[in-house]
């Protein structure tokens, strides 16, 4: 159990007011504190329903948290109905419908909340392998069933199986329910419980999307005695705007500021909605400083701006190195990350700019290692392999594996190397997203056609100017500068404030607005440089405006923000419980978000207490997709979940 708390003027105040005990919610209750009468120890009262846990914790000089003696006792086990608030029924196992063709049992339609905002994004289905249940066929055609405790499919028991919840939600769009059967098996096959939880979407406005998947995360836990499936290992996966709330949902685990969210559609209450692992391609997030990273890193490529949206892009570039160096990143072996002024660019010098550099060399030499020439560039895929981690090492990096194909359900596929932006409203698979992106892009180079050698493919590279240096005999690439690669293979795609854009059109000014079809600004950064402008007060209107629980922007976005719960730095740090288990997969020439994106993410998770496994890589040329170095997305999603589940 975990207590955060202060001490200030000899009276404790709240650092975290919930904490969960054998996945009991408990509240504060009361709180006894007296050195002389109490023998120097902290009386804390928790309660939990009609449960009551009284904690003694020692307060002596010297002694840390990890040394302090406790001693715990408590009323109601993890599965007593006292610890749980909710007038909503369990999965019904008489209502339960059976594909043979599958072997897959499966319910549709399931409400997880008890006052759906919207009905038809707020339910879920359930798909369970049929080796875990045994079932009676009912005189209406559905099945009653019963847990086969001995049941076994793939490597799992029905007690042990991992559950699987994609969040397919491209620029943070909503998740509409499933209203028929369709066919799981690449997932339940593999002996997964395959969980497809409808959402609602950016027109809502954030925190609506994530608000429900933890909903229905607390549901399943609610009603884990009538379904097979590990409810300590939930994974949640998604690309773009759907990996971004795969990242928020891993690292908010729990998160007390949901709670009034959550009670306002009803949600079960007294049991966690913390996940496993998050796997997460192409994240859109961190979005407090996503417009700063987009113009720090990509900001350079940008011609013909007027001198004041110059101004605002130097701005921001400006305001990102400010937030870098007090943010508190580290490397794999622990030194700080910084940046430094330069001689040319904006900051673009110190140990973090080298990091981010030496990033982009990793995943070319990636690419050099994981071909063969001749390399045919048409036939290249977004679909890559397990072998891949940051440089130096990141945590508990995964191995390779080969197991049968599938696909993720409505999500795209890549596009070769050096393509273009699309269109805006589309991704580089197609997927439709309605990001608002320029229909060209100004990279400075184009990929097509059968490469028969490494060097051939680097003398294409640099066609417009010497930017990558290739040994042949060590088959390894460096390059110039940062500048020069967004240059020649990731230049902006998006207008000024690519997140939070000048004129609020921006899908996340959708998505930080208030549900009435507008967006709404919400970069407190930006706010500050275009004071003066005409565009001053609309960020002060929006920034000052309140959502319909009382909470103003910057406490959403902070919600949104998987770093507020990951880094020192934030308030939010300590106040979540963060998953396990993370993979993350980049297309490292779109256009879409700054490399650093991901990469701060990685590098957050790796130095955070409790996290076992970081598995990242940036696929080289590869664009905003579900894009992997080798194999295809589902597999290797398949396979890392497989090799989590044997740590």
């Amino acid at each position: 159990m975990k207590i955060f708390f202060h001490f200030w003027n000899n009276h404790i105040r709240n650092w975290n007011c919930r904490c969960f005990v054998r996945n009991i919610c408990y509240e504060w209750y009361f709180v006894l504190f007296n050195r002389k009468g109490l023998g120097d120890q902290l009386w804390i009262i928790l309660k939990s329903g009609s449960a009551y846990l009284r904690h003694a914790v020692c307060w002596r000089t010297g002694c840390s948290a990890s040394q302090a003696s406790t001693a715990s006792t408590a009323s109601s086990s993890s599965s007593s109905s006292s610890s749980i608030v909710t007038n909503l029924s369990k999965i019904d196992s008489a209502k339960w419908q059976y594909n043979a063709e599958a072997d897959v049992y499966y319910q549709i339609g399931i409400s997880y909340c008890e006052t759906p905002a919207n009905s038809t994004y707020e339910n879920l289905a359930v798909f369970v392998p049929g080796n875990y249940f045994t079932g009676k066929q009912n005189s209406d055609g559905t099945y009653t069933v019963s847990v086969n405790e001995a049941g076994k499919s793939g490597n799992y028991t029905a007690a042990a199986a991992p559950i699987v919840m994609p969040i397919n939600t491209p620029g943070y769009m909503a998740q509409t329910a499933l209203s028929e059967y369709q066919d799981e098996s690449a997932y339940t096959g593999q002996g997964f419980v395959y969980v497809f939880a409808g959402c609602r979407g950016r027109d809502d406005g954030a925190p609506a999307g994530v608000t429900d998947i933890k909903a229905a995360i607390r549901y399943l836990r609610y009603s884990a005695d009538t379904i097979a499936g590990s409810m300590d290992n939930i994974f949640v996966f998604g690309m773009s705007g759907g990996g971004a709330q795969s990242a928020i949902l891993g690292a908010s685990g729990d998160s007390t500021i949901y709670d009034p969210y959550l009670t306002a559609i009803g949600a079960v209450q007294g049991v966690s909605d913390a996940v496993a692992g998050s796997m997460d391609w192409c994240p859109i997030t961190n979005l407090d400083t996503a417009d700063e990273s987009y113009e720090w890193m990509m900001g350079s490529t940008r011609s013909g701006l007027s001198t004041s949206d110059q101004a605002v892009s130097d701005g921001l570039a400006n305001a990102w190195a400010e937030w870098v160096n007090q943010a508190g990143l580290k490397d794999e072996n622990g030194n700080a990350l910084t940046l430094e002024k330069s001689d040319s660019g904006i900051y673009q010098s110190g140990s973090y700019y080298n990091y981010v550099k030496t990033q982009i060399e990793t995943s070319l030499n990636n690419f050099l290692s994981d071909n063969t020439f001749p390399y045919d560039s048409s036939s290249a895929s977004s679909s890559a392999g397990m072998t891949g981690g940051m440089t130096g090492g990141m945590k508990g990096g995964m191995t390779g594996g080969t197991l049968p194909s599938g696909t993720m359900p409505a999500m795209s596929s890549g596009t070769t190397s050096g393509a273009t932006s699309t269109a805006g409203g589309t991704t580089a698979g197609g997927t439709t997203d309605n990001i608002a992106r320029s229909t060209t892009s100004s990279i400075s180079i184009t990929l097509s056609g059968t490469y028969e050698t490494a060097q051939a493919y680097i003398d294409t590279l640099n066609a417009n100017g010497t930017w990558v240096t290739y040994d042949a005999s060590t088959n390894q690439a460096s390059i110039t500068s940062v500048a020069d690669f967004c240059k020649a293979m990731k230049a902006a795609t998006k207008s000024l404030g690519a997140f939070d854009q000048l004129d609020a059109g921006q899908g996340e000014n959708t998505l930080f607005g208030y549900a009435d079809g507008s967006g709404a600004h919400f970069d407190s950064l930006l706010a500050a440089i275009v004071k003066g402008t005409d565009y001053e007060s609309a960020f002060t209107a929006d920034l000052a405006k309140k959502d319909s629980v009382g909470n103003t922007v910057d406490v959403r976005v902070n919600m949104y923000t998987p770093l507020y719960y990951l880094l020192q730095s934030y308030d939010g740090y300590g106040t979540s419980t963060v998953a396990k288990y993370w993979r993350i997969r980049t297309g490292i020439s779109q256009g879409d978000t700054a490399l650093t994106t991901e990469m701060n993410l990685a590098l957050a998770l790796e130095d955070y207490s409790g996290v076992k496994n970081v598995d990242f890589a940036s696929v080289w040329g590869m664009q905003h997709t579900m894009t992997e170095r080798t194999g295809d997305s589902t597999t290797n999603f398949v396979a890392w979940v497989n090799q989590c589940m044997e740590n």
